[in-house]
C-alpha cells in the first residue's frame, strides 16, 4: 500500500492517497485494507472522541502492530482522511433534481447534520482541510446538481456547498456542546437568571426587548431549521 505522503510535500498527497491504491500491487496480499483501518478509527471516534484515536489504538482494536498500519496511513493526518471519506459514504447520493435548489440544498443540509450527529467528531474534522475522496465526491455532485438551476459558476457553486457544510458543522458543534451542558438543570436555571437579570438592568434595552419577544420552538432541530432557512433563502445568485 503506497504512502499518502511523498517525501518533502506538506500535508497529505491526494494522488497518492485517493489515486494510487487503485493501481495493482505485487507480493504478498495485504493483512488489511485501508476500509477496515478506517472502519475502527471511526467506531473509536464515535465511542471515545477524535482524541481516542491513535495509531497505537487504532492496532490494538485490529489486533496488529502499530507499525505495520504506517503503510497504510502513515499518520493521523492520513487516518483522518480516510474516516472522513469512510463516513460520507453514508449519505444517499442518488437524487433526481426538481429544479428547486432552495429545497433541495436544505434536504442536503438536514441529510449533513442526521449525519454528523451520528458522528459527532466530524466537525472538528472537517476545521482541517480535507481533501475529498471518492464518497465525498458523490454526494458533492448531488449537491452540484442541485446548484444548476442557479446559473452559478463552477467556483460559486463549490464555494455554497463549502458555506452549507461549514454552517451545518458549526450548527452541530454547538448542539452536541450545549446538550452536553444542559445536562444539569441547576445550569440552566443558573443561565435563565442572569439573562433575566441583565435584561432588567437598564444598561440593556435592546437585549431586554428581544428577550420579551414571543419565544419561538426551541428544539435543536427546529432552531437549525431556522437558521437554515435564513441562510439558503437569503443566498444571492445574481
Amino acid at each position: 500500500m503506497p504512502r499518502a505522503r511523498k517525501a518533502g510535500t506538506p500535508g497529505v498527497d491526494p494522488e497518492q492517497l485517493w489515486l494510487s491504491s487503485a493501481q495493482p500491487r505485487r507480493g504478498r496480499k495485504p493483512s488489511y485494507s485501508r476500509e477496515a483501518i478506517a472502519a475502527v478509527a471511526v467506531a473509536l471516534a464515535d465511542a471515545e472522541g477524535l482524541e481516542a484515536v491513535t495509531m497505537r489504538n487504532v492496532a490494538a482494536e485490529v489486533g496488529a502492530g502499530a507499525m505495520s498500519l504506517y503503510s497504510y496511513a502513515p499518520d493521523k493526518e492520513t487516518l483522518l482522511e480516510l474516516m472522513v471519506d469512510h463516513v460520507s459514504g453514508e449519505l444517499p447520493t442518488a437524487n433526481t433534481p426538481t429544479g428547486d435548489w432552495r429545497a433541495e440544498l436544505k434536504a442536503i443540509a438536514h441529510l449533513q447534520r442526521a449525519h454528523m450527529l451520528r458522528h459527532p467528531w466530524l466537525p472538528a474534522a472537517l476545521a482541517g482541510r480535507r481533501i475529498p475522496g471518492p464518497n465525498t465526491l458523490a454526494f458533492l455532485e448531488r449537491a452540484l446538481a442541485a446548484l444548476r438551476p442557479t446559473g452559478l459558476d463552477g467556483a460559486a457553486k463549490l464555494e455554497v456547498f463549502a458555506q452549507l457544510t461549514a454552517f451545518v458543522a458549526g450548527c452541530v458543534a454547538h448542539e452536541v456542546a450545549g446538550g452536553a451542558a444542559l445536562q444539569s438543570p441547576d445550569r440552566a436555571a443558573a443561565e435563565a437568571r442572569y439573562l433575566a437579570a441583565v435584561a432588567a438592568d437598564g444598561r440593556h434595552p435592546e437585549l431586554a426587548e428581544a428577550l420579551a419577544a414571543p419565544g419561538r420552538p426551541l428544539t435543536p432541530e427546529a432552531t437549525f431549521t431556522r437558521f437554515l432557512n435564513r441562510l439558503i433563502d437569503g443566498l444571492d445568485t445574481d
